[in-house]
């Protein structure tokens, strides 16, 4: 009994210890990568709020949803802060196991759901889950720590195929049922391969051959995402699916001229004219209200947030922290890309989501999950200070 007050003096010296250096770290950490996802909330539940707009703003089930996933990914933030992001190079294979494993349960009878032609979400029954999106935050942290430590059979053929091996089994499972979380996955194998230091022959000439064997890929699509290809391709045609979205988005766009018609007042949205407007063409909406100088605005920030992720992929104290926020650089880029440009018919439809903006719990938790690491691995990157 006796030993009682020694151990709960060092239990709380111990813990005293641990708080104070968690406080030290947070101290570093980039205030405006944590000021930015507020605003992106703010737009995105206006934004949403426009789309349900009928003489009043309306707080309705989409908005209830989206404000619980950014109360979620704050909390996951703070969670994911407190431990040290390379805990995860000791769980690799359990990790990469799960995450296959977990994309699949989309085919369990009476799990698995479809929308939009799609077998990609799991029902949890108050809301839908998509695996993908959650995996993809699994993906960096696998292929981050592969590359780190193979970061020398970069330089052979056999090594950057041994890569595409490692990452394959993600990219074939997603795109049986999601071409867009799919392309996502690819860019950010590439991208991490890229920076990773791969032989910039080796990478020319099997993006070469990759190319080349892209005919051959879209044999094997499922017909809604051959649709989408077509689409692209045929921008003339309404009758393919996914070029009338893209021509009222257009027509938004271009009507919202460089101040907008107003908030609330788009009436391309009004009459229900453009489709899947809280999701996929939110930017549309964007435009065709808040104009020219609002998509300055929204662009500009995503400008910032991304300069301020590229400056932690810099000052990163070791390749596999670096790697991780490179590959969410990919991630972050491609899609605000990809969004923005199919909705001016730049890019094919692929139900790729505007990050932290349009409508999606499953999206936005994976967002701010993908942000809680890079915030990790930049305020772990500073040397500390008791």
């Amino acid at each position: 009994m006796f030993l009682t007050p020694i151990v709960k003096q060092m239990y709380s010296s111990y813990g005293r210890v641990k708080m104070n250096y968690f406080l030290s770290l947070f101290k570093n950490i980039d205030k405006i990568l944590l000021v930015l996802p507020l605003c992106f909330a703010i737009i995105s539940i206006i934004m949403i709020g426009s789309t349900a707009y009928d003489g009043a703003f309306i707080f309705n089930r989409d908005l209830k949803v989206q404000t619980a996933a950014y109360i979620i990914g704050f909390i996951s933030i703070l969670f994911i802060l407190f431990f040290d992001y390379k805990i995860f190079q000791k769980y690799e294979k359990f990790v990469y196991i799960s995450s296959i494993l977990f994309l699949l349960t989309v085919y369990v009878p009476g799990l698995g759901v479809e929308h939009f032609g799609a077998r990609s979400w799991i029902n949890l029954g108050i809301t839908d889950l998509q695996p993908s999106e959650l995996v993809k935050i699994t993906f960096v942290l696998l292929f981050a720590n592969y590359l780190s430590r193979n970061i020398e059979n970069l330089f052979t053929y056999k090594g950057v195929f041994f890569a595409a091996l490692y990452g394959g089994p993600f990219i074939v499972i997603v795109l049986k049922e999601d071409l867009g979380s799919a392309i996502v996955i690819c860019m950010m194998w590439v991208i991490m391969v890229f920076f990773a230091g791969v032989d910039f022959k080796i990478f020319a000439k099997l993006s070469a051959l990759f190319l080349l064997c892209i005919p051959l890929l879209y044999r094997f699509m499922a017909s809604h995402q051959k649709e989408r290809i077509d689409a692209f391709l045929h921008p003339d045609n309404l009758s393919l699916g996914g070029n009338y979205q893209v021509w009222h988005s257009k027509v938004a766009i271009g009507s919202g001229g460089f101040f907008g018609k107003g908030l609330f007042m788009g009436t391309q949205k009004e009459l229900k004219f453009l489709p899947v407007q809280k999701s996929d063409f939110i930017f549309s909406v964007i435009i065709e209200e808040l104009g020219m100088l609002g998509g300055i605005i929204l662009i500009s920030l995503y400008t910032l947030f991304l300069f301020r992720i590229i400056k932690i992929a810099r000052t990163a104290r070791e390749l596999y922290g670096s790697l991780i926020v490179i590959g969410f650089i990919g991630m972050f880029g491609f899609q605000i890309f990809e969004n923005i440009a199919m909705t001016m018919g730049l890019m094919p439809v692929t139900g790729i989501t505007l990050p932290f903006i349009s409508y999606g719990g499953s999206s936005v938790v994976s967002n701010m999950i993908a942000l809680g690491f890079i915030l990790n691995v930049g305020m772990r990157s500073k040397h500390i200070n008791f």
